[in-house]
């Protein structure tokens, strides 16, 4: 027969079985006895008067939460939509179990706000060349109202910026006029530069005697012409004075 002895032993044993809790390394349990917070458990085994104390455990690890797409009008009047990620982590377990019913939804809904508050005070721009300027601007909103909450936000991330297909037209229609441009300067440039050379072997043709008569041959040479058709040269004087110097020089040579 069991005693009455007995019962409170398997009773106890019975609590104590149930109030056993294991808290993870990446966790803290915060614990309320008859609704009063009273402590938070470290990582390891841990027990809990069951009926009279509540545990619940807190993730201290980085969290992400996304920021769907916002619908945000710019300082000069584009409408961008725009998603982000917000990084973040639990700071001080009590204060966030604590102080805020549902923290990552806050967070969430906290940089949804800010998001849309900075992003209406720039332009189109500034905002496609300055997200990492304009993540960190969102992150110190953030993490400035989120203090109290016991988290740290690590990071913002801007992912998408969708631009309206009108403006995405006319961005690409001003990208390849700039394209033409910079080809044309580089063009010019390169024939600026040729003519350049062009002037300095001309201008050493000319001081050397028989050099632009050579080369008027040497042209000569590479043509080749339909035998159908006839190719008239209008030669200048300085071509016959060249061969005339040339055939004196020959001419002398031979002699010695």
């Amino acid at each position: 027969m069991i005693t009455f002895f007995t019962t409170l032993i398997i009773i106890g044993f019975l609590l104590v079985l149930f109030g056993l809790r294991v808290v993870d390394q990446y966790e803290r349990g915060v614990v309320l006895t008859l609704g009063k917070y009273t402590g938070t458990r470290n990582p390891g085994l841990t027990w809990i008067f069951i009926g009279i104390q509540k545990m619940t455990k807190i993730d201290l690890r980085i969290t992400t939460t996304d920021i769907p797409q916002q619908e945000v009008i710019t300082k000069d009047n584009v409408p961008v939509g725009i998603n982000a990620v917000v990084y973040f982590q639990v700071q001080n377990a009590e204060q966030a179990l604590l102080n805020i019913k549902d923290y990552a939804l806050a967070v969430s809904q906290y940089a949804q706000a800010a998001l849309r508050d900075v992003i209406g005070g720039i332009e189109l721009d500034p905002l496609l060349s300055e997200r990492e300027k304009i993540a960190e601007e969102i992150q110190k909103i953030v993490a400035q109202a989120t203090g109290s909450w016991g988290l740290l936000v690590t990071d913002i991330k801007i992912q998408d910026i969708e631009l309206p297909a009108d403006m995405k037209r006319i961005m690409a229609k001003q990208a390849e006029s700039e394209r033409e441009r910079r080809a044309v300067i580089i063009k010019a440039e390169g024939e600026y530069a040729a003519s350049e050379r062009l002037a300095q072997a001309a201008n050493v043709l000319a001081n050397t005697p028989g050099g632009m008569s050579m080369r008027t041959l040497q042209t000569i040479e590479k043509i080749n012409p339909d035998p159908s058709k006839t190719v008239v040269f209008a030669l200048p004087v300085e071509f016959f004075e060249g061969v005339k110097t040339i055939s004196q020089f020959l001419k002398k040579k031979s002699e010695k």
